[in-house]
């Protein structure tokens, strides 16, 4: 029997068995061993064989079961018996190394069950191997420090913190939850802070919290998404509050006013627009709130923040009493935040990758049933092919002198240096667009 038939040049095959799901190779260990494992004695005898059966990759869709007549030895020198050691396997789990690494690799984008059924190995045993393989990317996989860095909210589950590198449109982690002691504790172990120059976040207090005592230095921008979605929630209630005042004919006459209202007068239609017009003349207040709406998204056409602030001033003097309990959320969040709303003005840095984040949150959500937090994290962060690398050439090295006979001239080929980079590149974190992506296409 060829001994090639496993690809594993440490063992020699014996015979080869099938049926109709299986493969059953009979092998031995190809070197003989020669010495004690356990005081290098070269002094050992045979002490009798088990067999052992050792777990691989499936091969023609059949899953695959090495037996490896293994042999026992005694130690004349200090008189231990054991087994020879078997190369290029887990003995942790009685499967072959490149197994073990392949279903940590099929586990990021595959279902546990589905693995397990394919290479005939317990569930349990799939999400072992998953756990210690991420965490071994944990501790090799590094994403770059964000120069504009994003906080926002994911909900996997339950709500999460999910840190963002918003130059790159890129995940760079997903925190377990968003208290201030989480937030804190992820930024501080973070090496070159000093390059986060801001930081893009709601209107969460630990967030502001936690960034003001690890990294101070960086600048706090609210972002503009959700200040926004406050003037179109309080829209909202104006809305529902008056269509539980109408009769169900009036209410036909209100059809897709949500869509409507929702967006900006400059972008509607002139059906839309006629629409409109007269709801709002047969409904004073909804267009009184509508009109509210517009003009506070106005405010973001400010060119510096103190352009912001008296828009926001006069904005805030045209409430009238019928929609100032609509609208006194968001009067009230800007009047807490202020200083940070308008840091949007200097530099606007916003989330813009919230509403791609939204369809990968209801899909996850969807894709989650069954899964864990840590899994659905990991799913997330080191899915293959989803990474946004850099790959970074070196500087310009100058070639070693070479001696140079007298009176005569050659020329050399450089070959005395790596012009090659053996920097890695540059790990700027999971790439949203293409995350997305796959998921769509049923790849996670």
């Amino acid at each position: 029997m060829s001994t090639n038939l496993l690809n594993l040049s440490s063992y020699t095959v014996q015979r080869l068995e099938e049926d109709e799901h299986d493969y059953h190779i009979y092998a031995t260990v190809a070197s003989v061993l020669k010495c004690c494992i356990h005081c290098n004695s070269s002094s050992i005898r045979g002490f009798g064989r088990r067999e052992q059966l050792i777990k691989d990759l499936a091969m023609h869709g059949k899953r695959v079961g090495i037996y490896v007549d293994t042999r026992r030895f005694q130690c004349l020198h200090c008189n231990k018996t054991f087994y020879e050691p078997l190369p290029d396997v887990d003995e942790k789990r009685k499967m072959t190394s490149r197994l073990v690494q392949w279903v940590g690799k099929q586990a990021i984008s595959r279902t546990f069950a589905s693995i397990a059924d394919e290479i005939g190995i317990v569930e349990g045993t799939v999400r072992s191997i998953f756990r210690d393989y991420i965490n071994e990317l944990e501790n090799t996989v590094r994403f770059e420090i964000p120069q504009w860095m994003g906080i926002d909210e994911i909900h996997l589950i339950k709500p999460r913190c999910v840190v963002s590198n918003i130059q790159n449109n890129t995940i760079v982690e997903i925190l377990k939850d968003r208290n201030k002691a989480t937030v804190t504790s992820y930024l501080s172990q973070l090496n070159g802070l000093n390059q986060v120059h801001y930081v893009a976040m709601d209107m969460w207090r630990p967030y502001r919290d936690a960034v003001e005592t690890v990294i101070p230095d960086a600048q706090i921008v609210i972002d503009k998404f959700h200040v926004v979605r406050m003037a179109n929630d309080a829209l909202e209630k104006v809305r529902k509050s008056l269509r539980e005042q109408l009769t169900a004919k009036q209410r036909r006459g209100l059809m897709n006013d949500r869509f409507v209202l929702l967006k900006r007068e400059r972008d509607l239609t002139p059906q839309e627009a006629f629409l409109l017009d007269g709801w709002c003349k047969n409904y004073p207040e909804l267009g009184l709130a509508y009109r509210q709406k517009e003009d506070f998204y106005q405010i973001y056409d400010a060119k510096t923040p103190e352009e912001a602030k008296a828009l926001f001033s006069d904005w805030l003097s045209t409430l009238t009493p019928e929609i100032k309990m609509a609208y006194g959320d968001l009067a009230r969040a800007w009047q807490n935040w202020e200083p940070y709303i308008c840091n949007y003005f200097n530099h606007p840095v916003t989330n813009a990758y919230t509403e791609s984040l939204n369809n990968l949150i209801r899909v996850m959500n969807r894709l989650g049933r069954g899964y864990s937090f840590e899994a659905l994290r990991a799913k997330i962060l080191f899915a293959e092919g989803a990474f946004k690398l850099e790959k970074t050439r070196p500087k310009f090295k100058r070639r070693k002198q070479e001696p140079v006979l007298e009176k005569a001239i050659s020329f050399h080929m450089v070959t005395d240096f790596n012009q090659e980079s053996t920097q890695a590149p540059k790990n700027y974190g999971v790439d949203i667009s293409i995350l997305t992506a796959m998921i769509e296409r049923d790849l996670l």
